[in-house]
């Protein structure tokens, strides 16, 4: 009998084990960016300035014209923080809204959301807001402890440090005013967790973490961000900036960025002489040296896309209109997608014109970037690009560029491309023009111009 009950009782017990375990949540690890992400950035159209009300509406066109075509991410950039942002240059007058622990947080001026009782609960109504719409959100940071709280020597939150035994006061960000390193230490450990649960519980989906990268390069503290996000338990996308990134390095960021830059600041330039702000021109290089590196879960990024509007207040320069022309912006969306960069718009999506949506929503070519596969840099004659990928059911891509300054005539077969050899039906996917069956390309292309083909076996 009492062998009766020792069964019964272990059966009940581990019957009771058994459903707390089917009750439980899954601990599945969740795939983060399993394709290059899809979203728009603040920064281009409004620098340090962005408001909520600014924000808003740019994700309201998100959400009704670009959701459909899998743009996800809303991405406040930097300086959410700053109570006078036009300061930045006097950085002695610059004002922080932060907590008692030390973290920044969102200035109630200027994103009226924060405030809740009386107590600033940060972004986490706004990124409601973004998921209620069907879109993740995201922030940009620059990695570190602010110095204000350094100064202050605040708690860190849900530890037994501070914020001096956290800093490290010899390695500022050579050109950001705001924040000190952190150590390599269980007390910079500590810091990476409070900001991250902090961020976690704002229900922020993406994380754009600057001067980390290059120049300089802060390898412990990637890990450390890293750690910290997998400790929340939330799929947060940890993207790396500035660049140039260095081949040498990419095997070390793998395990812990989906994303990292492959150049300095890219902006609306056909070329530029100067060493910055980068151009389209200057990225046909690096394009085909990180193409190898893109694919599940990571994605070397090619930078921002500064298409359409940029304005009112843009992170570079006045509020214009891109500098590129139609053919120039046609190119560098193509290079982007063929190379599987992230796309990150950053137009202001409020004053999106036709052609700039018609640019964004050609499914066909936003396929290429989302899909395919084996993309690579093929042939480079002087000043005239190719570039293969392969879809899906036996299709292949090829995209052909002209960087010239004056009409470039290409004839050559397909095969001269690496690609199989045979005819193949094609379709020049920004036209939607059926060029029929050949086993070779022919084609003028304009300064600056491109086309990319679908080719049907």
């Amino acid at each position: 009998m009492l062998r009766f009950r020792f069964a019964l009782l272990t059966t009940l017990l581990l019957g009771g084990v058994a459903s707390l375990l089917a009750q439980a949540p899954s601990r599945e690890p969740v795939e983060l960016a399993p394709h290059p992400p899809m979203g728009w950035n603040s920064w281009d159209a409004y620098g340090l300035t962005i408001t909520e009300s600014q924000f808003r509406d740019n994700v309201s066109v998100l959400a009704k014209t670009l959701k459909p075509f899998g743009w996800q991410y809303a991405v406040i950039d930097e300086g959410w923080f700053l109570k006078n942002p036009r300061d930045i240059k006097t950085p002695a007058r610059l004002v922080y809204e932060m907590d008692a622990n030390g973290r920044y947080n969102p200035v109630p001026e200027r994103f009226p959301s924060t405030i809740v009782d009386g107590n600033n609960e940060g972004f986490r109504a706004l990124g409601e807001y973004v998921h209620a719409r069907g879109l993740r959100f995201g922030i940009h940071v620059v990695r570190g402890i602010p110095r204000e709280a350094v100064k202050q020597n605040l708690p860190v939150a849900n530890s037994r440090f501070h914020a001096r035994d956290v800093a490290d006061t010899s390695d500022p960000c050579p050109w950001d005013p705001t924040n000190w390193g952190v150590r390599d230490t269980p007390a910079g450990q500590a810091w990476y967790d409070s900001l991250l649960a902090q961020y976690a519980g704002w229900g922020v989906d993406f994380i754009k973490v600057d001067c980390i990268s290059d120049h300089p390069y802060k390898p412990a503290e990637i890990r450390m961000i890293h750690k910290a996000i997998v400790k929340t338990g939330r799929p947060i996308v940890l993207s790396l900036s500035p660049g140039p990134v260095s081949l040498g390095i990419a095997q070390e960021l793998i395990p812990y960025a989906q994303m990292w830059r492959i150049s300095d600041d890219l902006w609306d330039y056909w070329k530029n002489e100067k060493h910055a702000p980068r151009s389209v021109h200057d990225q046909f290089e690096l394009a085909a040296a990180w193409a190898p590196y893109a694919h599940t879960g990571t994605w070397p990024d090619a930078d921002m896309l500064p298409l359409g509007y940029l304005g009112p207040e843009p992170g570079d320069g006045e509020a214009r209109q891109t500098r590129l022309t139609q053919a120039e912006q046609r190119m560098m969306f193509t290079l982007w997608s063929i190379m599987r960069s992230p796309l990150i718009i950053g137009a202001n999506l409020t004053k999106l014109d036709d052609w700039t949506m018609s640019l964004l929503t050609n499914r066909d070519v936003l396929d290429v970037n989302q899909y395919a596969y084996d993309q690579r840099q093929v042939a480079r004659e002087g000043d005239t690009v190719a570039w293969t990928a392969v879809g899906k059911n036996g299709i292949r891509y090829l995209a052909l560029f002209n960087l010239n300054d004056r009409d470039k005539t290409i004839a050559r077969t397909y095969a001269f491309y690496n690609l199989p050899s045979g005819s193949y039906s094609s379709r020049e996917l920004w036209s939607n023009e059926d060029r029929g069956r050949s086993d070779s390309i022919s084609v003028t292309l304009s300064p600056h111009g491109c086309i990319l083909l679908e080719l049907r076996p």
